[in-house]
């Protein structure tokens, strides 16, 4: 079944030069949804058009004298179009992805969400920042560097599915494998005590994942030698340093310690009211790549930062959830100290930081 796109040449109001327009897109890969508000006038009804539409109708717009601003939310057409608009002069924001029906009517269309965007970019404009959390759009350098990194993790994960399923395979016939089985010694070891149906098998999943391993290795040696040079913190090993700074690109975006926290998820949830206080888990709202690797940082300090204080508290948890939520602690720590070394408000030795020889 064929969509009906609206023609970008429909009439609308005229755009006098000097108007300031505002354009709400709810974007997917065949279609932009749009809708129009002109300063002064209420929102128009949102049009379905393709990509070239779109881009042109967009044109005309600039073209006659209008200030244009328009948003959509991030997603995985990427930032190519906010770059289009960028070229043509209209002042874009790409939007972090969030629920739009906040009334709770549990009905969403496209053109609804093209709508709200509109009316909060409206709001935005207005003063109003709370409106909606504008994402800071990377270069294409920046972007390519952090998708090498993200490349990497791809690997790594899909070479451990193929070594826990062949194990999984193994187990369902009372094999049970030692950790590292599918390396050469180990696997001649264990191959001659398979049935040949079951080695078969075991062997495709092996061949996989040294093919996936040898890549990872390979991405990691690039990733390793483009990494920005300088003095490493004790236990952050080079690729650790660049898949951060692959992943927050500008330490300098950060206006305080709050910001630099919670972009790593890392801050505990709350619900308070009146005179009472309640903080739960971690609200996990931020980059899950910067949590993981802050986390598994933390838990290195242990061993190669024994001084380092906010380890204090890990070492004398007692119970291993205590101990979790205190490296999580640690972790959320770690970041804000991060910040502030790499913006250059105190130095690693003043925080209690050992920097690595």
């Amino acid at each position: 079944m064929q969509t009906k796109q609206s023609n970008p040449k429909v009439r609308r109001a005229p755009v006098e030069a000097g108007a300031t327009v505002m354009m709400g897109m709810d974007v997917h890969a065949e279609q932009i949804t749009i809708c129009r508000r002109i300063e002064g006038q209420l929102s128009q009804p949102a049009q379905r058009m393709s990509w070239e539409g779109a881009i042109e109708w967009i044109r005309r717009h600039v073209q006659a004298g209008a200030k244009v601003y328009s948003c959509y939310e991030a997603g995985p057409c990427g930032y190519g179009l906010h770059r289009q608009l960028a070229a043509l002069g209209v002042t874009d924001y790409v939007v972090a992805p969030e629920r739009l029906d906040r009334s709770g009517s549990r009905v969403k269309t496209d053109h609804r969400d093209a709508e709200q965007l509109c009316s909060r970019l409206n709001q935005y404009l207005g003063g109003d920042q709370h409106a909606f959390s504008v994402v800071r759009v990377p270069t294409p350098e920046e972007e390519q560097w952090r998708a090498l990194c993200r490349h990497r993790d791809r690997l790594v994960r899909e070479r451990q599915r193929c070594v826990v399923r062949a194990c999984g395979l193994m187990l369902a016939q009372g094999v049970h494998a030692q950790k590292g089985w599918w390396h050469a010694g180990d696997w001649e070891e264990i191959r001659p005590t398979l049935a040949p149906w079951l080695c078969e098998q075991i062997e495709q999943w092996r061949t996989d994942a040294l093919r996936l391993e040898e890549q990872a290795r390979a991405v990691t040696k690039r990733i390793v030698g483009r990494s920005k040079t300088g003095p490493l913190i004790k236990g952050f090993g080079a690729l650790t340093n660049a898949t951060l700074e692959s992943e927050i690109m500008d330490w300098g975006r950060f206006s305080g310690r709050r910001k630099a926290a919670s972009f790593s998820g890392l801050c505990p949830s709350e619900h308070s009211t009146n005179r009472h206080r309640r903080q739960g888990s971690i609200t996990r709202h931020g980059n899950p790549r910067v949590r993981h690797q802050l986390v598994e940082a933390t838990w290195r300090l242990m061993c190669w930062q024994p001084h380092y204080k906010p380890l204090v508290k890990v070492r004398t948890a007692k119970g291993s959830r205590a101990r979790r939520r205190a490296v999580v602690a640690a972790a959320r720590h770690l970041m804000v100290d991060l910040w502030r070394i790499k913006s250059g408000q105190c130095t690693a030795e003043q925080l209690g930081l050992v920097l690595a020889e």
